[in-house]
């Protein structure tokens, strides 16, 4: 089943959501996604705070922000791109098992679109002052070729390179992010006119064993 909506959806969209696919044309409010089990979020526009609070799974996409605090208590396999970026807060204890063994993980491209439609960088990927605190599992990639996130915004982590199965479990959802805000995974790679590896381009993921942030280090196959 799939459901569209339009205007303004209102708080705790989507709270729960069991397999079904939701698609939210414009920005969506506070506490979307909240407890979700499974299904298919997409959200062209900007969302609330709390956004996936506690949620256990689900394959979500945001073309635009988060407020504060999204994925925090988040368990299980829930897979999110969010294509802006956050406010602060981003999976505060995120418990979401091994990505690279069917768990979770949240991929920030910290981009916008210029007015010619551009895909164009953030200023800052990631401005919060806590990313991944007090998380005991899961994983964040960010899209960071110029190294702005730094060590002490992890609370803790510490900079650590990722694999190739890395990059073939997030290629995936790179590539349907693109097919469905046709932001190409070419335009995410290419920094100041020159196409990188994603070691270069997807430059830093936070991953939990301490937790640790991390540099992407395999090229797209």
């Amino acid at each position: 089943m799939r459901i569209d909506t339009y205007g303004s959806s209102g708080d705790y969209l989507a709270s729960g959501m069991d397999g079904e696919e939701i698609r939210v044309h414009g920005n969506a409010q506070d506490q979307v996604g909240q407890i979700a089990k499974r299904g298919k979020l997409v959200i062209f526009g900007d969302v609330g705070q709390t956004f996936m609070y506690g949620a256990k799974g689900a394959e979500v996409y945001i073309l635009g922000n988060g407020a504060g605090r999204p994925l925090i208590n988040a368990v299980g396999r829930p897979r999110v791109v969010i294509n802006g970026t956050c406010l602060d807060f981003l999976a505060e204890s995120f418990m979401a098992g091994d990505p690279l063994n069917g768990g979770g993980f949240v991929v920030v491209n910290g981009i916008e679109f210029d007015r010619r439609g551009k895909v164009v960088p953030l200023a800052a990927p990631y401005p919060g002052s806590n990313l991944f605190s007090l998380a005991s599992g899961g994983a964040i990639y960010i899209r960071d070729p110029h190294k702005k996130v730094v060590a002490q915004q992890l609370n803790g982590g510490v900079f650590d390179p990722v694999t190739d199965a890395d990059w073939r479990v997030i290629r995936p959802y790179l590539e349907e992010n693109e097919r469905l805000f046709g932001i190409a995974i070419d335009d995410l790679l290419t920094v100041n006119g020159k196409r990188l590896q994603p070691a270069e381009s997807i430059a830093r993921s936070a991953r939990c064993r301490s937790p640790v942030l991390a540099s992407a280090t395999e090229k797209k196959k």
